[in-house]
């Protein structure tokens, strides 16, 4: 069974203007999805519809197997939202906010409050328990919001912009706290403008823009489509007369650093060994950018 199945899903505000025309999207169970996209192509307009935030124009929606218009409340009780605005009681604190959540949804004092300390722990915030949530970092109200969200134990997280204005060491630990809920078993649903992020996380990922899905693919095969990359290459000594090399674009930086376009067909290992041939030592290499930034901007052309 799938985790999420939006079939025609058109949403269209004012009559006149189309936010979505028509997606179709599976997230299998499991799944670590990620749907990307420009601002303003649909993705909030899509998560709003999954939430009960935003009413559809047409087409349907299953979450869990459960329609969301003949079945909500089963629906909504195996989803998990981490918005992307901070939207709880600043004054009261982070247990509180735990447990109140967790009332929403039918779960017992008692059991509320061993989930509560529980997740709060997991996230690094069991010392702030009684620390009214004005108090936090920006990157800890981050944390709080996703405790928030899997306090009453969902089949399945979505987490819209989760990293913003986080800084690096906070993002990586999020990053591996998810890995870890992705395998036991938790479906999660990812958007972000950190396309690094979603390149390293999600298995399967989505591209909207102008509210069409334009790619829907695995991870791996969306890559595939890139015919060539660009790597930064710093090295001992950059000579101003750089060697011809089959299936690959070099172009000098300065006296210590190259950029590389290679084809599909060249090896980052091949190009080192001739490199090193012609007399040039690399000493390191990255990528310029992401690869899926690569081709995210080719696809949406932003």
């Amino acid at each position: 069974m799938n985790a999420i199945e939006i079939c025609n899903l058109k949403k269209t505000y004012n009559g006149t203007l189309e936010a979505l025309k028509g997606i179709n999207l599976s997230v299998k169970e499991g799944d670590f999805f990620g749907l990307l996209g420009p601002n303003g192509a649909g993705k909030s307009t899509t998560i709003g519809i999954l939430c009960s935030l935003v009413n559809k124009t047409s087409g349907s929606v299953k979450i869990a197997g459960y329609d969301i218009d003949t079945h909500w409340t089963q629906a909504k009780q195996n989803l998990g939202v981490v918005p992307q605005e901070f939207n709880f009681n600043i004054f009261e604190p982070c247990i509180q906010i735990l447990i109140n959540q967790a009332g929403y949804y039918g779960v017992r004092r008692k059991t509320a409050l061993e989930r509560a300390e529980k997740l709060l722990d997991q996230l690094g915030l069991l010392d702030k328990r009684n620390t009214p949530s004005m108090r936090l970092s920006g990157g800890l109200k981050r944390r709080l919001m996703i405790a928030r969200a899997l306090v009453h134990n969902p089949q399945i997280l979505i987490l819209d912009e989760p990293t913003a204005g986080v800084d690096i060491s906070l993002r990586r630990s999020m990053w591996t706290y998810l890995e870890s809920l992705n395998a036991q078993g938790m479906t999660i649903i990812l958007t972000t403008h950190y396309l690094e992020e979603a390149e390293s996380l999600c298995q399967n990922i989505a591209i909207i823009d102008k509210g069409t899905i334009i790619a829907n693919d695995t991870t791996k095969v969306l890559l595939q489509q890139l015919s060539s990359e660009v790597v930064v290459l710093y090295c001992e000594a950059v000579p101003n007369t750089l060697p011809t090399l089959p299936n690959v674009t070099l172009t000098k930086i300065d006296d210590s650093t190259l950029e590389a376009e290679l084809s599909q067909e060249k090896g980052l290992s091949v190009l080192l060994q001739e490199l090193g041939t012609a007399g040039i030592l690399v000493n390191r290499a990255k990528n310029k950018s992401s690869r899926l930034e690569e081709l995210f901007i080719k696809l949406v052309k932003v």
